[in-house]
């Protein structure tokens, strides 16, 4: 019998990958994506996409959806908070284990496995020690599909946002941005994949600068 396990789900590719990695693995079996989101827009943390997008992807890989919504300016221990009232409900099925998508950032990585302890869960990392430019080209050989949907604009040039995440991309990132954008440089979308029954239909509307910063592409389900 497979291992049930919840995943750290933010829509985006590095996440999808982990899914994709996982499912083909014989001893374990996603049950539950787990997405923080800003109760007060219903937007995905940090990449900002609507809540109903990703309530879509969910759908479309056939997880459970477990929905943990976050105040703006979330303070730590708020936020705390709110992911122990999610490891109830996950540790109450019997799930114990949590999947992330991170591929180098050790102080990341050691803050989860040091969180998870605390309530004797587990995290597991399958991308992790991967090299970013051979994870892109596999994503994109795989046939999976994203934008661009967030731009740190402090480290990635602001052209990148609304960009399809493909070949000639790769080529021409500019120098000092990881390919996978795992500093933050970038945040993407997954909208098609060998992971979804079928792809999600979007359109690009508006994009806003936050903080000075962060510039979002608002995508549109339709």
């Amino acid at each position: 019998m497979k291992r049930r396990v919840a995943l750290s789900w933010s829509g985006g590719k590095d996440s999808a990958m982990a899914f994709y990695t996982l499912a083909n693995q014989a001893n374990l079996h996603v049950d539950t994506l787990l997405t923080t989101y800003n109760e007060s827009n219903n937007r995905a943390s940090m990449h900002g996409v609507r809540l109903e997008l990703i309530e879509r992807q969910a759908e479309r890989m056939g997880a459970r959806l477990l929905k943990v919504p976050l105040p703006p300016n979330c303070s730590n221990e708020i936020y705390s908070e709110r992911m122990m009232e999610a490891i109830r409900v996950l540790e109450a099925e019997g799930i114990r284990e949590i999947v992330f998508g991170d591929i180098f950032l050790e102080d990341v990585r050691r803050f989860r496995e040091e969180n998870l302890a605390r309530v004797n869960f587990r995290g597991i990392f399958p991308l992790w020690g991967r090299d970013t430019r051979e994870l892109a080209r596999e994503f994109l050989r795989l046939g999976f599909k994203a934008i661009i949907c967030c731009v740190d604009t402090q480290q990635a040039p602001a052209e990148l946002i609304g960009l399809e995440y493909s070949w000639e991309l790769l080529e021409n990132m500019p120098s000092g941005v990881d390919p996978c954008g795992e500093r933050g440089e970038f945040h993407t979308f997954v909208y098609d994949g060998p992971i979804f029954r079928e792809p999600i239909r979007v359109e690009r509307g508006e994009t806003v600068l936050r903080d000075n910063r962060f510039l979002f592409l608002d995508l549109l389900p339709y």
